[in-house]
């Protein structure tokens, strides 16, 4: 354990004590928050510069119904055939495209749009949302209804949707406010935490292991320590880097959620409804909530890391440099990227069976399952998950420990799989 603790204090001080993790360390919440910043400046300078359209409308029935806005303005051009519109407007600096109308405009390629310059989603869908309504109502106009638009008016109706965690009480004052829209932002920045931080400290441990094999640093470190407790140093130490970085993002964020997202949170208010407003403000200002995800986040970070860092250490011993761990450094990855893909159907049903499954399954839990907990999940699942995960991070840590002790002194060859399945077997 003496060297056990040696190796660790190496591993973690040689890291921390680098401007690069430090630097890394302070703006990852600064970027954190600057995406929680960025719907406000997008909709604030996204603004596009106004679009001049000449509308050829053979219908009757939609140009004069058409509503300009500080993006577009529909210009009639109803003595102009397209044809003429086209080559008029040819590379006109005042008009965008013509709107073309046909007088079926049901049919087929009725309705075109020819532009000088290239479109956007936002501006066709627009004219597309623009020209069904107009034709809803004109449909609703033959049927020859008294006051019709009022009574479109009085029926139109927007219902607020408020979700809560059932408590037995049915009481919405003690009943705890959720919200999908939080849940899955919440969900995603986690997965995507767990991913990056599993992927790049892995890595670390691959890397830092063939460098020293193959400046035979390990050779003589060996003869102070048995390969078992060189292998479970290097893990931890690194290990403790990435728990040591998650708890410095963990506090600054949590004092951010007290005193600046509230703010942040209003400026958004407009674009995400009150709802949606009132319930991310409950979610994010509530510290202890975000203090529990981040202590989830800890639990499967170390036992998610463990496991992998385990196979990454296996892999770096068994080869000489790190272009040739790749053909192993592939295959540890694939279930990484496989929780990745899974983790965005979490978003459709957090409950699914596959959702289920694949947040149990050691290889792919750690980022399942933190996906799946700001939806809230029964505790059993979590518990039965984290169970899994460090009995197999055990397996796995012995299983590497095997391959560790022969591959740190093998040189000059690149094992086959083959190879590996026997020093597994050697006593």
């Amino acid at each position: 354990m003496k060297n056990i603790y040696l190796i660790i204090s190496r591993e973690y001080l040689e890291r921390v004590r680098k401007k690069s993790f430090i630097v890394v360390t302070l703006l990852m919440p600064l970027l954190m928050i600057g995406l929680m910043i960025a719907p406000t400046l997008m909709m604030l300078y996204s603004g596009s510069d106004l679009k001049r359209i000449a509308v050829i409308d053979r219908s009757g029935i939609v140009a004069s119904e058409l509503v300009s806005s500080a993006e577009v303005e529909f210009v009639r051009e109803e003595q102009l055939t397209k044809d003429e519109a086209c080559r008029i407007y040819n590379n006109d600096s005042d008009i965008f495209g013509v709107l073309y109308i046909g007088s079926d405009i049901e049919s087929r390629d009725s309705v075109q749009l020819i532009t000088n310059s290239s479109s956007s989603l936002m501006l066709e869908e627009n004219i597309a949302g623009q020209i069904s309504a107009i034709v809803e109502r004109e449909k609703l106009r033959r049927y020859n209804i008294d006051n019709l638009e009022t009574i479109l008016a009085e029926v139109e109706t927007h219902i607020d949707l408020s979700t809560y965690v059932n408590d037995g009480t049915g009481d919405e004052t003690t009943m705890e406010s959720t919200s999908s829209g939080v849940s899955y932002i919440l969900g995603i920045a986690l997965g995507m935490l767990l991913y990056m931080v599993i992927i790049l400290y892995g890595q670390m441990v691959l890397t830092s292991v063939v460098e020293e094999k193959a400046s035979r640093v390990i050779d003589v470190m060996v003869t102070s320590c048995s390969p078992f407790a060189l292998m479970m140093g290097k893990i931890l130490g690194i290990a403790a880097v990435a728990l040591t970085q998650i708890a410095i993002w963990a506090a600054l964020i949590i004092s951010a959620s007290k005193f600046l997202l509230p703010s942040l949170l209003l400026a958004d208010g407009a674009a995400a409804g009150d709802m949606m407003l009132s319930a991310a403000m409950g979610t994010l200002g509530n510290t202890g909530y975000l203090a529990s995800l981040f202590a989830y986040v800890a639990l499967f970070l170390i036992g998610g890391f463990l496991l992998y860092a385990s196979l990454y250490a296996a892999a770096g011993s068994a080869v000489d440099s790190v272009q040739d761990g790749q053909q192993f450094n592939s295959v540890i990855m694939l279930p990484i990227i496989l929780s990745m893909i899974i983790m965005m159907s979490v978003f459709n049903d957090p409950n699914s069976p596959l959702a289920f499954w694949a947040s149990i399954v050691p290889l792919t839990s750690p980022i399942v399952m933190i996906t799946r907990i700001p939806f809230g999940i029964p505790g059993w699942e979590i518990a039965l998950s984290v169970v899994l995960l460090y009995a197999t991070f055990v397996a796995t840590t012995w299983l590497a420990s095997k391959v560790f002790r022969v591959g740190i002194f093998m040189h000059g060859k690149r094992p086959s799989w083959s190879d590996l399945w026997q020093w597994v077997r050697m006593k």
